[in-house]
């Protein structure tokens, strides 16, 4: 059996949607980013790689990674875009990882872009007698019709999952207070720097500037000020659920570039880390929190790995009570996870968040002299999703 190697690793900033720096940056300018400057890094052939697998969610762009492919001079490597919400980027990597396990491919790149900025709002046609429309991202038959296989999604997926595992706000402040400190320590200590590349972007006023560092932490967030914060959705329960404690709305992408072992020996290419494993997993939509509590046990188990085997945890943070949840099912030392802060402070630029965090993970792993490490996360309907690599 083959074995994958990462050998090229590389992110966008990370932008706020609506009001921020990439506002006006469409999904095609930032997959288009980071798709040549991975291929530059990684030292292989462009015209070796047997795929580009992209991950994408709420555009309906078409094909992203095939349009990447065409706008950057790889016409001849085909593209094919992916779509597991949240967990989108890890199941590309996952499935370029299990592509190249199987010996069938030898070089692949995988990742994702989100820009909620450029989200097409679309018109659907609300169920009943009249003929109603609503603008929204996705149809409500989805979400709020009594029927709808996730109507309990949403900022309910926070809520239930700190029922489930008893976990009071103060304790998913604290947590949220302490991502943003990681992350804004990260971006002081120049951290970021060699897992993004610059990004120039134009304002609507014309200027150009240049986008590099994530912009989404705030320097001054305290548990206090969290403590003082609306809950976001009372009337349903969620009491404990705020702005301060979930996961932002988020531009970005990222990419990794990954080849066959016996490819990167006979090409002299540099191995960042090997990926040792990868999962998906499915819980109830009202239990989502919780799929990446279950997939960390299922991808552990692929990799015939014990918690205590992990070095470093990347656990998003879609809302903070998720890797809160993680860490008491599995007796993770909290300070092992997200090391440079996550969702809640960095942002979650959903398809795009967990390539992010394989790259993020990958470097760190490097500064710190190698190890295990574990990137999971929640997905959209009821998922998770994990990789595990080592360095």
């Amino acid at each position: 059996m083959s074995k994958p190697v990462i050998v090229g690793a590389v992110r966008t900033a990370i932008g706020r949607s609506f009001k921020g720096t990439l506002v006006n940056t469409p999904p095609e300018a930032l997959i288009t980013t980071v798709l040549p400057e991975v291929v530059r890094r990684s030292g292989v052939d462009p015209k070796d790689f047997d795929d580009i697998i992209f991950a994408e969610s709420h555009y309906g762009g078409g094909d992203l990674a095939r349009y990447a492919a065409d706008a950057t001079g790889m016409q001849d490597v085909p593209g094919q875009s992916v779509n597991r919400h949240c967990a989108g980027s890890l199941t590309a990597i996952g499935n370029a990882a299990a592509q190249i396990g199987s010996g069938m491919e030898r070089a692949l790149i995988a990742g994702g872009v989100q820009s909620l900025s450029m989200t097409p709002l679309v018109n659907w046609r609300i169920p009943g007698p009249e003929l109603k429309f609503e603008e929204r991202w996705m149809p409500p038959t989805h979400v709020e019709t009594p029927d709808a296989p996730c109507k309990d999604m949403s900022i309910t997926v926070g809520w239930n999952t700190a029922q489930a595992v008893g976990i009071t706000r103060e304790e998913m402040d604290a947590w949220a207070a302490r991502s943003h400190q990681r992350a804004i320590a990260a971006i002081d200590a120049g951290k970021f720097v060699d897992e993004i590349i610059p990004l120039k972007v134009q304002q609507f006023d014309g200027s150009v500037v240049e986008f590099s560092v994530d912009e989404h932490p705030r320097r001054d967030t305290t548990v206090e000020k969290l403590a003082g914060l609306k809950p976001l959705h009372p009337e349903i329960g969620g009491f404990s659920i705020t702005a301060g404690n979930s996961s932002g709305t988020n531009d970005a992408a990222a990419a990794v570039a990954l080849v066959d072992n016996d490819y990167a020996d006979a090409n002299k290419l540099t191995k960042m880390a090997t990926v040792k494993a990868w999962a998906a997993a499915g819980v109830p939509p009202r239990d989502c929190g919780l799929g990446a509590v279950k997939v960390i046990g299922k991808v552990l188990d692929r990799a015939g790995l014990k918690p205590s085997d992990v070095a470093l945890w990347e656990i998003n943070e879609a809302f903070a009570s998720v890797p809160i949840a993680a860490c008491r099912e599995y007796g993770i030392d909290e300070e092992l996870v997200n090391f440079s802060g996550s969702g809640c402070s960095l942002g979650h630029p959903i398809a795009a968040s967990g390539a992010r965090m394989v790259t993020t993970l990958v470097y760190e792993l490097q500064r710190r002299g190698g190890g295990v490490g574990v990137a999971a996360m929640c997905a959209g309907g009821g998922q998770g999703g994990a990789v595990v690599v080592e360095v």
